[in-house]
This record gives structure tokens, C-alpha cells and sequence, in this order.
């Protein structure tokens, strides 16, 4: 065939057919993507054409659009017994056969070709509109996990063809609905696969040291509660944790960490903003990481489109930047960027803040003004206070996490849920350490050890003092030297310090023979992070930044090398810039330093640090005279309202004692016998325990004088109580403090209290209130209460941490009065009271 013959034939020639040609029209936009060749494979359809059922060979088609060079179509027909042979008799048509043979197989190809096109094309089409209906759920990718590659490339192509005709019609709100919703599915991969990365390995107690644990491996259920308010919590955190600790086991709202966004039945207002609280160390980050775990995983909440968790720290260095909310989401987030969404509306958003306590950033809920637009750009604390009020992107949910004493940023009318991390119950403690020690006899005594030191029992309640207390007997248990278990808090953080410059000696200095614990460069470490820990508690402060490291002589490039020590003592976490920022892994252990701190320069210098002018204090060489600082200690912390310095007085104390000072040789110089002075001390707790104070005052005292070995009151008060001839009627001051913080102590006690076990009268009544407000049931008819038990009474129904629900007050004479006292107390939003017996 000429090309004369061929240039002036009616149809297209076979150039056009499989190689660049004129344009077609219209012209048919393949999208930002066209540079990348696209295959659309299409299949065989019944058709009624004679050839419907022969197969033709496979042949590209160039389409070009008005922007690229067209993407090539690979068209393959259907299975045939004839294919081989009708595929070789149109390949000589094509190639060299007459014009009239080679229009009729040109024709026969463009008939199947159009069928395929047409059918694929209203298939595609029907799915894009039921996409596009709003009662369409948007995640539809699971539809197509059986499809190919070239299914997979053949649905993109077309995809970009229609967003192009679309926008050609003036349809751009509609194109990129499309589009987003098209793209959703592989932005989720893409996001999950990225979250599950950074979330199934987690580092127990500290970051960047030690080897990673699965998160699913080591993760222990958490006790958490619905109810509650927003309002700050002053007390000390270990005093919250006592609290907790008598009634984590009680009939308490549950609920499951997946259904952290679920209402409750019987609740009609749906939820937004839930705000998490907790003291430091309680779980509350490793919370959201197994929630956006347990997402990305496809294990919870698949209902969620896009889960977002952020975290204050790095937020905080973004303060002087400017973002939009679709920016800021980009910058964490580039999955969103790539792929091209840009609006979040229409989907099930959660952002997650965790760390309000750390925020750096000047929160301002009520001089701030309305952002609606996610794509207009201002400063981040302008953005967050928009978003958490819900004038910006009011579809979003937001969780924040948050210790006490920083939950009232959040103004009350922003959230519509409290909710409380209170760590692990007693059978929570157990599972974590046969978890952790997997062999059966190892745990077990180790359970059995920390149940017979309350304090520590108490303290496992935090799950990072569960692996403080873990990685301690794990070391003592296999040291060869054995000995004793430590049972004080006290004796628990300084074994902690010497496991941690263990690891320090073996990783560095070669297991150096001579001082296997405390070079003196450790030394000088440990007394700089002791400076450090003693004046950022005098200013209240839990987290510091580098210059606050630099005041204390701590260079952190030389600190580097304590990676096994440092690091495990002192966290260190970066955002994205990388600037650092620092806190102990918790509060206790800041403590723990800083009243070694005052022990030590005491020791050194006769310098007490608590005395507003400090002076030398004149002392023999071989009696330091400790009793004065422990002395001014004692009434530091019971001028303190809520209960500041509570742990740093027990560490301070326990410090004094010689078996607890050799310890620590080559860190701590030895003080020898200091009997006399700790018995000064003891007496002058006992002293104090006289008078007047309040139960939380009272019981931190007890524990003080059970860092010095000292349990005298308690053992009378124990002896009187088993022998079943206690007197009230002769009972201290002390003595009643001893029977209450027995009581507290025991669990069993605190289910039902019965006031006539101890003396049926109003005034027994009135010291062991604190009993009656940590008990489940209290029983005081037939006491001769009055109108004054009734005013008492009343304040512990309205207390946010009372846990009375069934309170039997027959057989009294409360009269009118007292019994409108409790009726008032009874509507208080926070009483728990479900039984009330005149």
C-alpha cells in the first residue's frame, strides 16, 4: 500500500493507530501525572458485533490531551480457541493487506474498543457518583484490594480524565470533593503505615536509651473513669495517688481506652473534646499511643478516617511560627501534602494533644480572635485555642491529656468530657510483672515483696514506678551479693541510681575495678542533676530547657556519655527542630535528687538549703547535727497546702540512716552513727503528730517516720486492735493519728466502716472522719450524732474525692437542721451518695 494510498483514505491510517498522530477531540486531560505512563486494560465485553468474541492482539493508542503527551492504553481482549490465529491474520491485514481488509479490521478493533471504553467508563462513573452521595461512607479502598496493577493504574487514569472534564464544567468544588475521597484510602496506608512505625515500640520509662519493647507486648489495660471536672486539683500528686490507690478496686465508670469518644448510655449530648487527667508517670501518653496504635493497626475505630497526635513539646517550638491548620497538619503530617488533600470537613477527624501541662505556648480561650478557615495562617496558640473551642473545624474531635494541676486551661464550656488515667488496680500491678518476668517464680516474689511495703505497693499504682521498681529487683535478684529487698521508697531510688551507674561503669570505663559505681565523673553528674532537681522544685518547675541545664554546670555534650545513667534519670525529648527539652522520667525522682542534694551539702559544708539565709551551722566532727535540717524540713512541708515537699521529706529522712548511706559509698560520705539525731527527729514528728493536722498531713508524716525505721505508734495501735481491747477513750492525739492511718491502710477496713467498733460517739466520729470519706459504706447509727456530725458529714458528700455511696445515720438526733446540711451536700454534683438512712 502507497503512502499516497494511505494519506488519502477515508479512516485513519495505521500511523494513527499506533503511533503520534493528530489530536483527537475533545481533548481528554490526564491530570497533573501525566508525565507518568498509564496503562488501562480493558477485557473483552459480550457484544453483538460479529468479531465480539475473537481475540485481538494488544496495541497502544496515543491520547494526547492539551497539557502532555498522551498516556498510552493497553487494550487486551478476552480469552478465544482462535486467538493466535485471528491475532496473526489482523497483524498482516494491518500490516500489508488491501484497504478495503484493512478498514474492515480497523473497524472491528474501534467497535471493541468503544465497548470496552463505554462499559468501563459507566462503571467508573456509577462508582464516582455514589462516592460523591453525602450518605456514602468515604473509605471505600477495601472495595478494590483484589484489583491489579493495571486495574489499579486503568482507575487513576480515567480518575484524572474526569477531574478534568469536571473543572472544565466549573465543577471544582465537585472535583475535589472527587478527588479527596479517591485519594483517601491510599492516605490512609500511607499514614498508618507511618503511625504504626513511630508507635509500636516504645521505650520504657525514657526515650532514645535501652533496647524497644513492642507496645502491644508489654501494654497493661489502665484503670480509667468517666466523670468528673476540669477544675485544678492542688494537692501533690502522690497524695492524688493515694487516693487513687483505696479506690481504684471500687464500682467506679469505667471505660475501655478505645472508647475514649463513645458516650455513655443514657448520655444525649454527643462528644467532642474529652480531657484526659493524670499525674506524671500514670500512663497517659502511652494511652493515646495504643489508641492511634490500635487505629493504624485496623484493630479500633475503624470509623475514623485520620488520626493526628500531637504532643505539646512539639508544639512548643513552633511558637514563633505561623501555620495555617491544613499547614500545620502538613508539616507533621507530609502524607497529606503528597497525596493533595486539603480539607478536612467531610471526614472523622481526631487530633490529639497530649501534654497540656508542658505547654509553652500563651493559651488564650477568651481574647482570641475566630479562625474558621483551615487554610488561613496565624500563630499556633491563636490555631490550638480555635480548634480546642471548636470555631475551627468544628467536625474534629480533640483529645488533651493533662496532669491536675494544669486542667483548668481549658475553660469548662470547651469540654464535654473528664476523664481520669488512675493507673494500675492491684490486679493491673500483678499482670504488668508477669508481663515483665516471665518466669512464674520470679514474678511471684516479687509481687509478694511489694506487697509488704505500703509505700511501694502504694507508688506501683504509676506505671513508670512499676518499671523503676522492675528493673531495680531484677538487678538485686540477680546480683551476686543478694541481700536484702529494698521495702522503702527511699532504699527503691537509690538502688535505682546505682543500677544506672552500673550500666554506666560497664559501658564506658571498661568495668573499672577500683570504684565500680561513682567515678568522679559521675559524681560530679549526679551532684549537678541534684542542683538542678532541688532549685527547679523551689520554682515549681517539672520541665526545663538547655539554659536551665547550663546554671547547673551541666554540659551536655560531656553528659552524652551517661547514656545508661543520664539518660535514665533525665529524659530527653526533641520535636522537629530538635530543640531539646528535659524533665526527670518522674516527679519522685526529681525529688529523690534534690533532697540528696540538701543532704549532701549539708554534709560537706554544714550549709542547711531550706533556711532562707542559709549560714554554716557549727558541728563536732563526729555528729553532724542532721536533726536541724530535718527539723526545718518538717515545717516546710506542713505549711505547705498541698502537700509540695511531701516525697522529698521521706527521701530526705531515709538518707539519714547509715544502712541506707552505705549504699551509696563513694557517692555519699558517711555520716556514721546517727541514731541520736534521727531519734531527735522521730520525736519531733511524734510531736507534731499531737497536734491538730490534717489526715494527708498526718499520714505523709507516718510514712516519714517509716523511712527511719521508726513504727512504734503504729505497733501499739496494730497490738490494741488484734487483742480486740483498744480504748478510744485513752487514745493521744498521735495515738488517733496512728489508727487512722492504719485504717487508710487497710483495704479491707475501708469497704465498710463501722463506727461502733471503735467508740459510738460524735467525737470518735470527728477524728476518724477521714476513714468514713475513703469508705464505700459507713455505719453510724445508734452514735448519738448530732447537728455538728451533720455540718462534718456534709463536707465529705461534697467532696470531689469521696467515695461514701451508702451512709446509715439512724437512730441520731441530726434535727432539722442537719438533716438540710446533708440534703443540700446530697445535691452536690459531686457526691457519689446512693443510700441515705435517718
Amino acid at each position: 500500500m502507497s503512502k499516497q494510498e494511505t494519506s488519502d483514505s477515508p479512516g485513519p491510517g495505521p500511523e494513527a493507530a499506533l503511533g503520534p498522530g493528530p489530536e483527537p477531540e475533545p481533548s481528554l486531560a490526564t491530570g497533573s501525572d501525566c508525565s507518568n505512563d498509564r496503562y488501562i486494560t480493558f477485557r473483552g465485553s459480550p457484544s453483538s458485533e460479529p468479531h465480539s468474541d475473537s481475540g485481538f492482539p494488544s496495541s497502544r493508542v496515543s491520547m494526547k490531551s492539551d497539557r502532555s503527551m498522551g498516556e498510552p492504553f493497553d487494550f487486551k481482549s478476552g480469552p478465544g480457541a482462535a486467538d493466535e490465529g485471528v491475532s496473526q491474520q489482523s497483524s498482516q491485514v494491518l500490516r500489508g493487506g488491501s484497504a478495503p481488509q484493512h478498514q474492515t479490521h480497523l473497524d472491528s478493533i474501534f467497535m471493541m474498543l468503544e465497548d470496552n471504553m463505554v462499559t468501563f467508563m459507566k462503571k467508573e462513573l456509577k462508582k464516582m457518583k455514589k462516592l460523591l452521595s453525602p450518605d456514602y461512607p468515604a473509605c471505600s479502598e477495601s472495595e478494590r484490594e483484589d484489583e491489579d496493577e493495571e486495574q489499579r493504574s486503568s482507575r487513576e487514569s480515567f480518575l484524572r480524565i474526569t477531574l478534568d472534564f469536571l473543572r472544565r464544567m466549573k465543577q471544582e468544588e465537585l472535583a475535589q470533593r472527587l478527588w479527596s475521597r479517591t485519594s483517601l484510602g491510599l492516605y490512609q496506608k500511607k499514614l498508618k503505615c507511618g503511625l504504626k512505625k513511630r508507635f509500636q515500640c516504645v521505650f520504657e520509662g525514657v526515650a532514645k536509651q535501652g533496647e524497644s519493647t513492642l507496645l502491644n507486648q508489654i501494654y497493661t489495660e489502665l484503670h480509667i473513669t468517666e466523670g468528673g471536672t476540669a477544675e485544678v486539683n492542688q494537692e501533690h500528686e502522690v497524695r492524688q495517688i493515694e487516693t487513687a490507690s483505696r479506690t481504684a478496686d471500687r464500682a467506679e465508670t469505667s471505660i475501655r481506652s478505645g472508647d475514649i469518644f463513645k458516650a455513655s448510655p443514657g448520655r444525649s449530648q454527643p462528644i467532642r473534646t474529652v480531657l484526659t487527667k493524670g499525674v506524671a508517670g500514670i500512663g497517659k501518653t502511652v494511652l493515646t499511643q495504643k489508641f492511634t496504635l490500635d487505629w493504624a493497626e485496623d484493630k479500633d475505630n475503624q470509623d475514623v478516617h485520620f488520626i493526628f497526635p500531637f504532643t505539646f513539646r512539639e508544639l512548643n517550638v513552633l511558637k514563633e511560627e505561623k501555620f495555617s491548620l491544613l499547614g500545620l497538619v502538613h508539616h507533621f503530617f507530609t502524607e497529606t501534602k503528597k497525596v493533595g488533600i486539603n480539607n478536612f470537613e467531610e471526614f472523622q477527624v481526631i487530633f490529639i494533644f497530649d501534654g497540656l501541662d508542658e505547654c509553652r505556648l500563651p493559651l488564650d480561650f477568651h481574647h482570641t480572635d475566630f479562625l474558621t478557615d483551615i487554610r488561613k495562617s496565624t500563630s499556633v496558640n491563636v490555631l490550638l485555642a480555635n480548634v480546642i473551642r471548636g470555631k475551627l473545624l468544628p467536625s474534629a474531635h480533640i483529645w488533651i491529656t493533662t496532669r491536675p494541676a494544669a486542667a483548668n486551661q481549658i475553660p469548662a464550656d470547651c469540654v464535654d468530657m473528664v476523664t481520669e488515667v488512675r493507673g494500675f488496680t492491684d490486679p493491673q500491678k500483678e499482670e504488668y510483672f508477669r508481663r515483665r518476668f516471665r518466669e512464674e517464680e520470679q514474678a511471684s516474689r516479687i509481687i509478694s515483696h511489694i506487697k509488704t511495703s505500703r509505700s511501694l505497693h502504694i507508688m506501683c499504682h504509676i506505671p513508670v514506678f512499676c518499671w523503676i521498681t522492675a528493673t531495680v529487683l531484677e538487678k538485686v535478684l540477680k546480683s551476686r551479693e543478694g541481700g536484702e529487698l529494698p521495702k522503702t521508697l527511699t532504699q527503691m531510688y537509690i538502688h535505682h541510681l546505682v543500677v544506672q551507674a552500673k550500666v554506666k561503669t560497664v559501658k564506658y570505663d571498661a568495668g573499672a575495678a577500683t570504684d565500680p559505681h561513682w567515678s568522679p565523673e559521675s559524681r560530679e553528674m549526679i551532684e549537678s542533676l541534684g542542683k538542678l532537681a532541688f532549685d527547679q522544685l523551689q520554682k515549681g518547675n517539672l520541665i526545663f530547657y538547655e539554659a536551665d541545664l547550663t546554671e547547673c554546670d551541666i554540659d551536655l555534650r560531656a553528659a552524652s556519655m551517661y547514656s545508661g545513667m543520664f539518660t535514665q534519670i533525665f529524659r530527653e525529648e526533641s520535636g522537629l527542630y530538635q530543640d531539646m527539652v528535659f524533665c526527670f522520667i518522674h516527679l519522685s525522682l526529681q525529688e529523690f535528687l534534690a533532697a540528696l542534694h540538701v543532704h549532701q551539702t549539708f554534709i560537706n559544708s554544714g550549709i542547711n538549703l531550706l533556711e532562707e539565709k542559709q549560714t554554716t551551722i557549727q558541728q563536732s566532727p563526729q555528729q553532724p547535727q542532721l536533726h536541724h535540717v530535718h527539723q526545718r524540713a518538717v515545717d516546710e512541708v506542713l505549711k505547705s497546702p498541698n502537700g509540695h515537699l511531701d516525697l522529698f521529706l521521706r527521701f530526705l529522712l531515709g538518707l539519714s540512716l547509715e544502712t541506707n548511706q552505705s549504699l551509696l559509698r563513694g557517692l555519699l560520705a558517711q555520716t556514721g552513727s546517727s541514731s541520736q539525731a534521727n531519734q531527735e527527729t522521730v520525736q519531733y514528728i511524734k510531736e507534731k503528730l499531737s497536734e491538730s493536722l490534717s489526715a494527708e498531713r498526718s499520714i505523709n508524716l507516718f510514712h516519714c517516720l517509716n523511712e527511719l525505721n521508726d513504727g512504734s505508734l503504729v505497733e501499739q495501735i496494730q497490738q490494741s486492735l488484734r487483742s480486740g481491747r483498744l480504748s478510744t477513750d485513752r487514745l493521744s492525739p498521735a495515738q488517733w493519728s496512728a489508727l487512722v492511718f492504719i485504717l487508710l491502710s487497710s483495704e479491707e477496713d475501708l469497704k465498710e466502716f463501722d463506727l461502733k467498733k471503735y467508740s459510738a460517739s460524735e467525737e470518735a466520729l470527728l477524728k476518724l472522719l477521714p476513714v468514713v470519706k475513703a469508705s464505700s459504706k459507713a455505719l453510724l447509727s445508734c452514735c448519738g450524732l448530732s447537728e455538728r456530725s451533720c455540718r462534718a458529714l456534709s463536707s465529705v458528700l461534697s467532696s470531689q474525692s469521696s467515695s461514701l455511696t451508702h451512709l446509715d445515720l439512724s437512730n441520731n438526733r441530726p434535727g432539722d437542721s442537719g438533716v438540710k446540711l446533708l440534703s443540700a451536700a446530697a445535691k452536690d454534683p459531686h457526691c457519689s451518695l446512693e443510700t441515705l438512712r435517718f
